[in-house]
């Protein structure tokens, strides 16, 4: 009852305040208008015009009234920069608090009953570096102060804390507009509003922040460099730790606005989406499918033998396929771009030292203005028992395992149902393997749609895979007779016997052995870093794999822009990640192509939408070439052409899917897909005719009614 009532008092004032007028004597024009009047009330009692001033700017910071600002310009006008910053700290800080602990009196303890489990990790960050968060907003208001002062006070912050914070934070802000009303108070006629005091301090309002990030930006180096020391001169702008697709591009352009930037790789150049991942995997899905497509030549009255696999000759081609493309990645290429490769395994030894191990065993010694972290991820490897001993694979190894084997595995087990799992099983078993594919959830592909799901385990059926799902691996038996994978599912365990087991459930960022642990950078499954890619240390960033949230090459070379851009000129200016539109392709046949919301994650995250399909059976290209498996799924805002997201299944999706990922970044809608001529007959046309589903599904019907009629009527 207290609570509410107090409530009830807060909310009478606001309503006094705007029913009564009040808000008409908080404006500028108000204040100008009275200006002589005001000044004469002063002269003839200050100390009582003080603290009538003082009183309201209180009342009116407390309960979160509008007009702060117009008092604070009018505390200059009336007592001067001295007098009127005084009064105007000291009101506005208590008022603050007053308003702090109004809100927390009032809402925390609902607030907290009801969202105990959120606030928790906010109440551990404030109570870790809440001082410092208020102090951030406080320089730099992101938010108003008074919704600064109200979400404050749901928080664990104490209230003397809150209140020391305010007094220093907003003492710079307070000074530029008292200044800025002092000189207001001389306005007399048009020609004063171009005197140099009043629009130095116009220009003091607008450079204020650029100030106060500044002043921000060296008390938080200060604090998070301290213990170190920086050297005077510098041998690179850019160290780059890791020759991935994030490393390789982060050097190159760094190299291409001549910077003097040093690439370290302890490995291969081109890193895992060039020797074990994108180049091998989509090579060997090629003959997979290749394949495939003789043995169904029949149905497109081509009579064909039973296709003989060489095994051999098939891992040797996808060798062949990384050779002709490492040119790209290669030292050579890189060195005369003007980078300095090399090859060994690099150390941070302080924020601005890297210690690399050099391969011919030598060591090396690099202090850089920036560091670029592209380590990578590996494999995840589950606390499985006995598959440490039982010769397992992964996405990485089974390359080198495989190669000049006459045949391909004859029981192949793939653990795992994700893009991963899902391309290589359906790959070995049109190249002849056994395979049988486990996956704890109950579904392939939980990311994406339950029909989507649905898809890709009947294509992998089609295929020969043995797909089982809400199966859980227990452990691996060892045994002389043969090895064997014990799963268990709905209580019943069984024994699945194979040759090779290939551990596809994911893969895990490199967060070990390059000194991130000295430095005490934060990591949980990947590096910590806030929305410019940097870390704790605002001169190491992270990029790629090693910087999530998502793992796919295309975002690592998204990513290594932002990285590197930053490193070279985040002095002068910031660029934040851009994650709006990410696509990606899962290559199984068919493909399985997404960008944006998909429905599952739509209702999840409560997005009204609408969905628009299109089936490829209806599509002549795709009728024409046998491929009618798949169609075109569009999610749109309600009664609107805006695209929130599109998944196509079917041949060639990620070749279609990009028309959809270049009008969600461009904010072009289906309107705009509609109205594009596509070349007749292509596969991209199936894009063009979900456009038309929609438009048909939004056919303004009375509109069409009377043009029947007027139709009609023209004919007589």
């Amino acid at each position: 009852m207290k609570r509410l009532f107090l409530l009830l008092i807060v909310a009478a004032a606001v309503a006094l305040f705007f029913g009564l007028g009040l808000n008409d004597y908080l404006t500028l024009e108000y204040v100008k208008g009275r200006q002589a009047e005001l000044s004469e009330f002063h002269r003839q009692a200050p100390l009582m015009t003080a603290a009538l001033f003082f009183a309201l700017y209180l009342i009116v910071t407390a309960v979160s009234l509008p007009g702060a600002a117009i008092l604070t310009l009018a505390g200059g006008g009336l007592f001067g920069l001295v007098h009127g910053t005084v009064l105007v700290s000291f009101a506005s800080s208590l008022g603050a608090t007053l308003a702090f602990l109004i809100s927390r009196y009032v809402f925390r303890e609902g607030v907290q009953t009801r969202f105990a489990k959120q606030l928790k990790a906010v109440d551990a960050g404030v109570a870790k570096d809440g001082g410092f968060y208020l102090f951030t907003l406080r320089l730099i208001p992101v938010f108003p102060f008074f919704l600064i002062n109200i979400l404050m006070g749901l928080t664990a912050l104490r209230a003397r804390t809150f209140y020391w914070v305010s007094q220093i934070g907003m003492l710079p802000g307070t000074l530029v507009y008292v200044n800025a009303g002092t000189q207001l108070a001389e306005v007399e006629g048009l020609g004063d509003i171009a005197s140099p005091a009043l629009l130095a301090s116009f220009a003091m309002l607008g450079v204020f922040p650029w100030i106060a990030r500044g002043v921000l930006n060296w008390l938080t180096a200060r604090k998070v460099y301290r213990g170190y020391t920086r050297p005077k001169r510098f041998d690179r702008n850019i160290v780059v730790i890791g020759a991935g697709a994030a490393g390789l591009v982060s050097a190159y352009i760094a190299a291409a606005v001549k910077a003097k930037v040093t690439l370290v790789e302890s490995h291969k150049m081109g890193g895992d989406c060039l020797n074990f991942g994108c180049v091998p995997s989509k090579a060997l899905i090629k003959c997979a499918n290749t394949i495939h497509q003789i043995r169904g030549a029949a149905r497109y009255g081509v009579n064909a033998e039973v296709p003989a696999i060489d095994f051999r000759a098939v891992m040797q081609r996808v060798a062949d396929v990384i050779t002709a493309i490492e040119p790209h990645d290669s030292i050579e290429r890189y060195t005369g771009l003007g980078v300095d490769v090399v090859q060994g395994h690099a150390t941070i030894i302080d924020p601005w030292t890297v210690e690399i191990q050099l391969a011919d065993g030598g060591k090396r010694r690099l202090t850089a203005r920036s560091i670029v972290i592209a380590a990578g991820a590996r494999p995840f490897l589950p606390a499985l028992p006995g598959l440490a001993d039982s010769g397992f694979v992964t996405s990485d190894t089974m390359w080198e395992r495989f190669s000049g084997r006459p045949n391909p595995p004859r029981r192949l087990i793939v653990l795992g149902g994700g893009p991963i799992g899902c391309e290589l099983a359906q790959a070995f078993a049109r190249l002849g393997s056994e395979v049988t594919q486990v996956e704890m959830a109950d579904r392939l592909l939980v990311r994406e749609d339950p029909e989507i799901s649905e898809v890709a385990r009947a294509a992998l059926t089609a295929s020969g895979v043995r797909v089982l799902t809400n199966h859980k691996a227990l452990e691996v038996d060892l045994r002389e007779s043969g090895k064997s994978l014990v799963v268990e599912s709905a209580g019943t365990r069984a024994h699945i016997e194979f040759d090779e087991i290939l551990v596809a459930v994911g893969r895990s960022a490199r967060l070990t052995g390059y000194g991130l642990e000295n430095l005490g950078i934060e990591t949980s499954r990947t590096i910590s870093t806030n929305e410019y890619l940097q870390t704790r240390f605002p001169n190491i960033f992270a990029a790629g794999d090693v910087a999530g949230p998502y793992q796919f090459t295309h975002v690592a070379a998204h990513q290594a822009w932002y990285a590197s851009v930053n490193a070279l000129f985040g002095f002068a200016r910031k660029f934040k990640v851009d994650y709006r539109v990410i696509p990606w392709v899962t290559f199984t046949d068919p493909e399985i192509a997404r960008v944006g919301l998909n429905e599952q994650e739509a209702r999840e995250q409560g997005v009204p939408h609408e969905v628009t399909r299109f089936p490829l059976h209806d599509l002549d290209r795709a009728i024409a070439d046998g491929a009618t498996d798949g169609f075109v799924k569009v999610l749109t805002a309600p009664g609107k052409d805006r695209i929130l997201g599109a998944t196509i299944v079917g041949a060639h999706a990620g070749e279609l899917l990009p028309e959809f990922v270049l009008a969600m970044k461009h904010g072009l809608g289906l309107n705009k897909i509609l109205g594009t001529i596509h070349s007749y007959p292509t596969l991209s046309e199936a894009n063009k005719y979900a456009a038309g589903e929609w438009k048909r599904a939004h056919a303004p019907q009375g509109i069409l009614r009377l043009l029947s009629r007027f139709h009609a009527w023209r004919r007589g």
